[in-house]
C-alpha cells in the first residue's frame, strides 16, 4: 500500500534542504517531473516491478491511490512529503495546482511491459479509463 514519508529536512537562515535518501528498493534509474498539468488527470495505472516515490517540489496535486483492497487520497502540498507506490498501487495524479512540479523517482527504466492500465475490479476508477 502506498506511504506517505516526510523527508529529513534541515532548515537554516540561509534556507532549506531536504533530503531524500535510501527509500525504494534498489537504485534510482528514472527520473521524471510532470508540470503544466493544472486541469489533466495523469497515471492510470500500476506496475509489475516498478517502485515510485513522489514529491511535489513546488505547489500541489492529489494522488488516488489503491491497491486493490484499499484507495486513498493524499495531498503532496510540501516538498517534505513523500509518497512512495509500490508496484500494485493503481494510482491517478490530479487536481494539480498552477505551479505545481511533480517529481518521480524510479527504480526501473522506462518498460511498457511494466505498465498495468486496467484499474482494480473496484474502486472509484473500476469502469472509468484514464488517458494519462
Amino acid at each position: 500500500m502506498a506511504k506517505l514519508v516526510n523527508l529529513d529536512t534541515f532548515t537554516s537562515t540561509s534556507g532549506s534542504l531536504t533530503v531524500y535518501n535510501n527509500i525504494l528498493p534498489g537504485d534510482i534509474k528514472r527520473v521524471f517531473y510532470i508540470y503544466g498539468a493544472e486541469n489533466a488527470t495523469r497515471g492510470g495505472h500500476r506496475h509489475h516491478q516498478a517502485w515510485n516515490a513522489l514529491i511535489c517540489v513546488t505547489g500541489k496535486c492529489c494522488v488516488y491511490t489503491h491497491d486493490g483492497e484499499t484507495e486513498q487520497d493524499v495531498w503532496l502540498d510540501e516538498p517534505t512529503k513523500c509518497l512512495i507506490l509500490e508496484p500494485a498501487d493503481w494510482h491517478v495524479m490530479n487536481q494539480f495546482s498552477a505551479d505545481a512540479v511533480l517529481l518521480v523517482l524510479s527504480n526501473e527504466p522506462y518498460r511498457l511491459a511494466d505498465y498495468i492500465d486496467d484499474p482494480y475490479p473496484t474502486g472509484r476508477y473500476a469502469s472509468s479509463p484514464v488517458s494519462s
